[in-house]
């Protein structure tokens, strides 16, 4: 007997047997590597040989993606709003500085640091975000970010103050084919932001893409829902906020790092509004809209920057403006010829 023109399709059988089984082999669909992925981390790793004459806007970029990716995560998959998001930046950049002036200067051991310390305050500051709406969520977060910026500017014995903390001298970059000093050139420091940036994107991947980034994003999507079938929000926001802290403190410790100095600007309001900046460039809730966005953002910038000193922050602001009224779909987006979605 047929079934009604109105009657939901049958539940295969597998499926109903192996609920789990099939939600685990969909999810390992979804984060098979596609071969454009490939083509993007080789194209990260030739720009350090084809472009050695352009290695300090790499590193930026570099820098500027791995901050955006960790702001993404918070924002693009479990859907808080943060305007304070520097503050982990500022918090991994004077950790690192500091390790490197008083206790000493390896470059790994001071990332591992500044990574440990800016995840340790994610941890306590993520207790802020459980409740209150976005608005709320953008006061506590950009009062967070004001008073370490404070404490930085008063704490001047430690931090240097208004004049920043000068005189961090780091040591070789020790690697399996040998240790290697900063030069002035920019292309050792490009390499090791370059590297940390690969490490972020496999380790990013396989959060998002895992049952625990679903979540997040059943969280984002509607968090009544996603609590009404025993998802745990709390602990998924602030397992998020705490992972995405200790990412943003790596971008941190990597300006502190590979520039000799931290000083008061890491905790400057700038940095997360320009952050943010990026992923609107980028879009968010995509696992390479930071990068994406940070290469378009940081070139764009400094493009218009060298055509026109006086005037950049117009067009740039202008072109930011055309983005969203018109809307990011309808510009050229090579991530999206490739089924690269949300």
């Amino acid at each position: 007997m047929s079934a009604s023109p109105g009657a939901a399709a049958p539940i295969p059988v597998s499926t109903a047997q192996d609920p789990r089984g099939a939600i685990a082999r969909s999810l390992g669909r979804h984060a098979r590597w596609r071969w454009w992925e490939f083509a993007l981390i080789a194209g990260l790793v030739l720009s350090w040989f084809v472009l050695p004459q352009h290695a300090l806007i790499l590193k930026e970029i570099a820098i500027v993606a791995i901050f955006a990716m960790s702001l993404d995560l918070v924002l693009g998959y479990a859907g808080v709003v943060s305007l304070g998001h520097t503050a982990f930046f500022g918090f991994g950049a004077y950790g690192a500085a500091l390790f490197a002036k008083h206790v000493m200067p390896d470059p790994w051991v001071g990332l591992a640091f500044a990574i440990g310390v800016s995840t340790l305050l994610g941890a306590v500051t993520s207790v802020l975000i459980l409740r209150g709406s976005d608005l709320t969520r953008l006061m506590v977060t950009l009062g967070v970010a004001s008073i370490l910026y404070e404490l930085a500017n008063k704490l001047d014995h430690i931090t240097g103050g208004a004049d920043g903390l000068q005189g961090v001298v780091m040591g070789p970059l020790l690697t399996p084919f040998g240790a290697f000093d900063f030069d002035l050139s920019g292309r050792v420091a490009y390499a090791y932001a370059l590297a940390v940036l690969i490490v972020v994107l496999f380790l990013m991947r396989h959060l998002v893409l895992s049952p625990f980034g679903a979540s997040l994003q059943a969280l984002r999507d509607n968090r009544l829902r996603a609590t009404s079938i025993g998802i745990s929000t709390n602990w998924r926001l602030v397992a998020a906020y705490t992972v995405a802290g200790g990412i943003a403190g790596a971008a941190g410790a990597l300006q502190a790092q590979t520039g000799g100095f931290a000083s008061l600007d890491v905790f400057d309001f700038h940095r997360s509004a320009e952050v943010l900046l990026v992923l609107v460039v980028g879009g968010t809730g995509y696992l390479y809209g930071g990068i994406f966005g940070a290469i378009v953002f940081t070139l764009l910038r400094d493009l218009i920057a060298a055509w026109t000193p006086q005037y950049w922050n117009f067009w740039l602001g202008l072109f930011l403006v055309v983005l969203v009224l018109v809307g990011r779909d309808r510009f050229i987006r090579p991530w999206t010829w490739f089924g690269a979605r949300r």
